[in-house]
């Protein structure tokens, strides 16, 4: 028996050292971020959100955590001063028990609450959230930390409030014009179109809705001797003719939050992730490639998010100038009437695209923060059945996504061309103006 009693003992204190043993710290607020933003793709889903709209949700979602970065550490710049009418937002705590990364979370969570229809959801993600980071970090570390959260978000959505979004709810439909060159509902349900004034949204660095407007789209011509008539043809042919990787690249950049299907007298709805909500995953793929850090991550967030909402501004401001005919209507009201594209069409005019011009954006954004040879694998799409894509860049990426609406069948090629062109240039203006962080790497 005697000889059991050293070997109990060293069980004992070695129970007792364990026990007593400091816990790691706490080192996952980038996830946390980054799960935040993939709760928020969720509900836009869920929600049905407009691509547009959509956008306008990351975008101030994203600045409420960034300017508690930007109030939190030196190495960050306010966006006070470079957001057209962005306030000046109170200085954070200067108490060791604050923590910027929970005020952050808090500030996000906070706004994209307010933004979104499905607020159960959002606040329920923000409660799980929270009660993780009180155990790991104590209940008046996160107190302190979700207080000024909270001040940062009031800030924020007072400013989001003189964007003109609400007054834009009040304002008319769009009329179809007689023109059979003018843009009008598409099968099979024959929507509105979205979003007709949103070029009166404020921007964010853009001067203007204008300020980066294309070149006007081809005449519209059905003369079989006119450069339109052979775009129009480009997209019946190359439709009819389509190979397995056209289809796939279609298929994984359809992000068409609008999709229904008809089975006899009942309609269904296939939901789908915006554009802007795949560069939104995108990002969050980046981020945990490049192992960032929090302040990093909302850096990154901040500035792909502004390269869409500026990117919506400026390319519906254009497809509501141009209000160019979707090729479907021209085929089935002249050709041939059983014809469909791969994809359904989203209910808007054509010129220019908007997947060229977003993805062009944010291309540029996201290569500014990683490099121009970022090379990701894209698994964006797996939830809704789809198989990863490669990619060796950003550019490459932005490229495919823009011509994969030539393959769905929903846009001409100049559309989408100098769309990626319109969008590349607003990109590198908003890379250029934008000061966000200004440590050495």
């Amino acid at each position: 028996m005697n000889r059991l009693f050293p070997s109990l003992t060293v069980l004992f204190v070695s129970f007792f050292l364990v026990q007593c043993a400091p816990k790691e710290p706490y080192t996952d607020h980038s996830r946390d971020l980054q799960n935040e933003f993939e709760a928020i793709t969720q509900i836009l889903v869920h929600d049905i959100f407009s691509p547009p709209v959509a956008a306008r949700v990351y975008a101030y979602t994203a600045t409420a955590a960034y300017e508690v970065v930007a109030q939190s550490h030196p190495d960050y710049r306010s966006l006070n001063g470079q957001f057209h009418d962005f306030p000046a937002v109170p200085a954070a705590p200067n108490t060791t028990e604050y923590m910027p990364e929970i005020a952050a979370l808090q500030a996000a969570g906070k706004v994209a609450t307010a933004l979104v229809f499905s607020e159960d959801r959002m606040q329920q993600h923000m409660d799980e959230v929270m009660t993780k980071l009180v155990q790991n970090h104590g209940k008046e570390a996160v107190s302190i930390s979700q207080a000024y959260g909270e001040i940062v978000a009031d800030y924020v959505l007072n400013w989001a409030k003189g964007d003109h979004y609400n007054q834009s709810r009040t304002f008319t439909k769009y009329e179809i014009n007689d023109d059979p060159m003018r843009w009008k509902p598409t099968p099979p349900d024959y929507m509105d179109g979205i979003e007709p004034h949103w070029r009166n949204i404020r921007t964010l660095i853009m001067d203007s809705a204008q300020m980066f407007k294309p070149v006007p789209p081809p005449t519209p011509s059905m003369d079989t001797a006119s450069v339109f008539y052979r775009d129009l043809m480009q997209v019946y042919h190359t439709v009819n003719n389509l190979d397995d990787e056209q289809t796939a690249i279609a298929k994984f950049w359809d992000c068409n939050p609008y999709v229904s299907v008809h089975r006899g007298h009942v309609m269904l709805a296939t939901k789908k992730i915006t554009p802007g909500g795949h560069w939104i995953g995108i990002t969050g793929i980046a981020c945990r490639k490049a192992g960032l850090d929090f302040f990093r991550t909302a850096d990154a967030y901040l500035r792909a998010s502004t390269g869409l909402f500026d990117g919506f501004i400026s390319c519906w401001d254009e497809k509501y100038r141009s209000e160019l005919v979707r090729p479907e209507t021209l085929i089935n009201e002249n050709f041939d009437a059983q014809w469909k594209p791969l994809l359904q069409t989203p209910p808007f005019p054509e010129y220019t695209s908007g997947h060229s011009v977003i993805s062009g954006a944010a291309g540029v954004m996201l290569s500014g923060v990683f490099g121009q040879n970022f090379a990701f694998q894209d698994s964006t799409e797996r939830p809704y059945g789809l198989p990863d894509r490669s990619y060796p860049s950003f550019t490459a990426a932005s490229d495919e996504a823009a011509v994969s609406r030539l393959y769905g069948g929903i846009h001409y090629m100049p559309a989408i061309e100098i769309g990626v062109s319109q969008g590349r240039s607003l990109g590198a203006y908003i890379d250029a103006t934008l000061v966000t962080y200004t440590g050495n790497e």
